[in-house]
């Protein structure tokens, strides 16, 4: 469903317009000239309306499959490339060393998979037919293999392009490096407060443990509560202008782990009007906490159900706070207005699921992204929150991150409305590999897979921006020329039961030259007195 069905439409794409063209001119060349012309004239009317939802299938059955092996491969080649360079030759290379070698190696593998690309292209060309004839519609199993075999053509003849150009603008770009440097004092403008958490992973029982924590890691919800607790204490006296949690609120996206989740911030209703949460991709793609093994179809309910559920969840904590950009001119309607006409056709999916009910709400949940709180003044601090999660429906590819073209284009819109504003630019998963040792599996399995495209498209406001996220369960804080970039611990993942967790308090100052980022605030969280044992 994932990869043969777009594979078949985008090849049959080209077999059926020829076969339509052949079939049209034959019927215009038995016509007189005056009759011809006419029957041309309307057949060229009938196809642009009838064949351009043709093209936009075709279309987006192509960057389908951009987005499930083109970018993935590349990504999986040059990180490969990347890590055995690493590996061999920079143990003892400091940061700037290791920024160039990364830098080489994204332009060597961007050759070795062009060179790939066509190769595989050269193969595959003499399977391939681009002429199709109306008779085919009768012997389909005789188009099965020229269908696949022009599919293959067209993907890796973009590869080969689109690798070449990839690996040469990741080797030219703004590698990650280390903030080594923070501002010490704040500048007379004002500054703002982010209390920074990502990755609560909230489970449904009291003493229930954590897909990735097992029997090593802090069980139960205890950890969140005394982290609320702390900062709710902390903003008593020194107050947070936000509150930050980049996504993975719930371990597997369930209703009882939501529930908990509303349970635990509800004692806190002056760190909720300050809350914005994200979706990560624990809330929407874990298909079974218990089977990683299992998948989830396509078209089954139980993906919707989980967007949905995120989504109300959102739209309660912020519902009123953030706004969803529509198009030019148009007002930008908050969260909870932009739902409102689906809010029916959702309570309906939620009480009885269906296949015509889940299609219906495809687009509710992708469409709200990005979301963005205004700023209040002309020179103050916005907050676009994104969805990062790659579409999965099978647990071992679930952690994969990816920011669809159209999300970017409106976020890029949304930023330049306000072109004086600070921005936190707030989205789940890390942008691409930092410098720091991890294995090879975390290096293609967890980042952006547009990662460094996205930062070369974030270049043009980079000075005024800081991307938070989460993911990782690690701190790092860093930047990419002008971005800078930082990377939320979890507080309840990571360590023993006896062991401190931690989360950040982050000081941002819009100055004149762009936004600036302070010494974080560590937040330690004990662990408990006692521990019970199970």
């Amino acid at each position: 469903m994932s990869l043969l069905l777009p594979a078949m439409l985008l090849g049959l794409a080209p077999l059926i317009v020829t076969a339509w063209f052949a079939k049209a001119s034959a019927h215009i060349l038995a016509l007189t000239e005056f009759g011809a012309a006419l029957v041309l004239v309307a057949i060229v009317a009938l196809g642009w309306l009838g064949w351009r939802p043709l093209w936009r299938m075709a279309e987006d059955n192509f960057w389908s499959l951009n987005a499930l092996i083109v970018q993935p491969g590349y990504v999986f080649g040059s990180e490969l490339l990347r890590h055995l360079a690493e590996q061999t030759f920079a143990r003892r290379w400091t940061d700037i060393q290791r920024a160039r070698l990364r830098a080489t190696s994204s332009a060597a593998a961007g050759m070795i998979m062009c060179a790939g690309g066509i190769a595989i292209a050269v193969l595959v060309w003499p399977s391939s037919r681009w002429i199709g004839a109306v008779g085919d519609v009768a012997i389909l199993h005789r188009i099965i293999v020229p269908t696949l075999a022009n599919a293959a053509v067209l993907v890796s003849a973009y590869l080969a392009i689109t690798a070449l150009l990839w690996g040469f603008a990741d080797a030219t770009m703004d590698q990650p490096l280390d903030l080594a440097v923070f501002d010490v004092a704040a500048s007379p403008r004002r500054s703002f407060r982010i209390a920074h958490l990502s990755d609560l992973h909230v489970v449904g029982e009291r003493y229930g443990f954590r897909i990735e924590s097992g029997r090593g890691g802090p069980r139960g919800n205890d950890r969140l509560f005394r982290a609320l607790a702390r900062l709710a204490s902390i903003h008593a006296t020194d107050p947070v202008d936000l509150v930050l949690v980049s996504g993975d609120m719930t371990d597997a996206g369930l209703a009882t782990e939501w529930a908990e989740f509303f349970d635990a911030i509800a004692n806190y209703p002056a760190l909720v009007a300050r809350m914005i949460v994200l979706p990560g991709n624990h809330d929407l793609n874990i298909v079974d906490r218990k089977n990683p093994a299992r998948l989830d179809l396509p078209f089954s309910p139980g993906k919707r159900l989980r967007q949905i559920r995120t989504l109300s969840a959102m739209a309660a904590v912020q519902g009123d706070r953030v706004r969803v950009p529509q198009g030019q001119g148009k007002p930008w309607p908050t969260l909870n207005e932009a739902v409102k006409p689906y809010c029916q056709r959702i309570a309906e999916f939620a009480r009885q699921g269906g296949l015509r009910l889940s299609v219906d709400l495809e687009r509710v949940f992708h469409d709200q992204f990005p979301m963005i709180v205004t700023p209040q003044e002309a020179d103050g601090l916005g907050v676009a929150i994104l969805n990062s999660n790659a579409e999965s429906h099978f647990s071992f590819t679930n952690a994969l991150g990816f920011i669809p073209v159209e999300q970017a284009r409106r976020l890029f819109k949304s930023v330049a409305r306000f072109p004086r504003a600070s921005w936190i630019i707030a989205l789940h998963h890390h942008l691409m590999e930092y410098p720091m040792p991890v294995g090879f599996s975390e290096r293609v399995g967890t980042a952006l897979i547009n990662g460094s495209w996205f930062v070369r498209n974030l270049k043009p406001f980079a000075a005024r921006t800081v991307v938070m996220h989460g993911h990782r369960h690690i701190d790092w804080i860093g930047s990419c020329g002008a971005l800078k970039i930082v990377s939320a611990p979890s507080p309840v993942m990571g360590s023993t039961d006896d062991a401190s967790t931690h989360f950040h308090i982050h000081t941002l100052v819009a100055a004149t030259d762009g936004i600036r980022l302070l010494a974080p605030e560590r937040v330690e969280i004990s662990p408990p007195s006692s521990t019970p044992s199970i």
